[in-house]
């Protein structure tokens, strides 16, 4: 990847933005291509999006269909990797394939002038070129509801995005608000040291691990469902279901930690939360798994 110096700007093709799973991709696709690309990353070494998220985190799709092109994902393949096994192997791709990653360049202003793509970092880096891949993720930005500023400043509170282990959080009851698969992971990392609360939202649809003997993933890749595209039908009705795999943290596995279940989070006042159906509990500490927003404020194309 020829480039200029830092001081008079950099020049290049393709622009990836971010330097997970999915701009790692789109360098191999765009090498294998021959065309020219710049990767640059928010955070100081690749694979440390993953690093920085809660100790218990595993992916949800198992090695055989996690790994990236051209080099395996070791272990078994059924089994799902940990964040730091995932987090050091995209780290070892990327030396592997002699990517150039800037790191620690946030990309905070992106525009298009003309036909050319101009981007600039949070430190004044200036970067230009023809196209651009925004490969970001979409875990950036906590979404919090506003019910959680009706809890009393004693009470510990932190989106799921700043939960690490137990050593974090408060003595006493927690209550984890949302039960996706980070809910119920955080839940159940918990349930030995605390007294857990898990507040759920819609009906969930979690995969049996195994069906006839194989992996469920077996039967997705078999059956054609994931490579359905967004608008298929197939992949409307995913979108809508938003299935995730047990990986051991069903209802009945929640229940058997000793995590309590609770229905829908609907009012605080006073330190007590009140759950859809009329109980009350009063927590010395709250996990807000409630999910994340998109913010492409920093794009700045009309």
């Amino acid at each position: 990847m020829s480039i200029v110096s830092v001081r008079e700007g950099l020049r290049t093709n393709v622009l990836i933005i971010g330097a997970g799973q999915a701009g790692l991709a789109a360098a191999h696709a765009l090498e294998a291509a021959g065309v020219e690309f710049i990767i640059v990353d928010a955070l100081p070494a690749v694979g440390d999006s993953w690093r920085n998220r809660y100790e218990s985190l595993t992916l949800f799709t198992p090695r055989n269909i996690s790994a990236l092109p051209g080099m395996p994902l070791v272990g078994d393949p059924d089994g799902y990797a940990t964040k730091a096994e995932f987090a050091d192997y995209l780290g070892r791709y990327a030396v592997r394939n002699r990517y150039e990653v800037i790191t620690s360049t946030r990309i905070a202003r992106l525009r298009k002038v003309g036909s050319i793509f101009e981007a600039f970092s949070e430190g004044g880096l200036g970067i230009t070129s023809k196209a651009v891949i925004i490969a970001t993720g979409a875990f950036q930005t906590p979404r919090i509801p506003d019910l959680s500023r009706s809890f009393p400043p004693q009470v510990q509170q932190m989106h799921v995005a700043d939960f690490r282990d137990e050593r974090s959080i408060n003595e006493g009851p927690v209550l984890v608000v949302g039960d996706g698969a980070s809910g119920r992971d955080v839940a159940l990392s918990l349930a030995a040291s605390h007294s857990v609360l898990l507040a759920r939202g819609r009906r969930r649809t979690l995969l049996a691990e195994r069906v006839f003997g194989r992996s469920v993933w077996w039967w997705l890749q078999r059956l054609g469902f994931l490579r359905a595209t967004a608008d298929s039908f197939v992949g409307r009705r995913m979108r809508k279901v938003d299935p995730f795999p047990k990986r051991g943290n069903d209802d009945t596995a929640l229940v058997r930690a000793g995590v309590v279940l609770k229905p829908r989070l609907v009012a605080v006042g006073g330190g007590s939360s009140t759950f859809a159906d009329g109980s009350s509990e009063i927590p010395r500490a709250v996990i807000w798994a409630t999910g994340y927003a998109d913010d492409f404020r920093w794009i700045d194309i009309k």
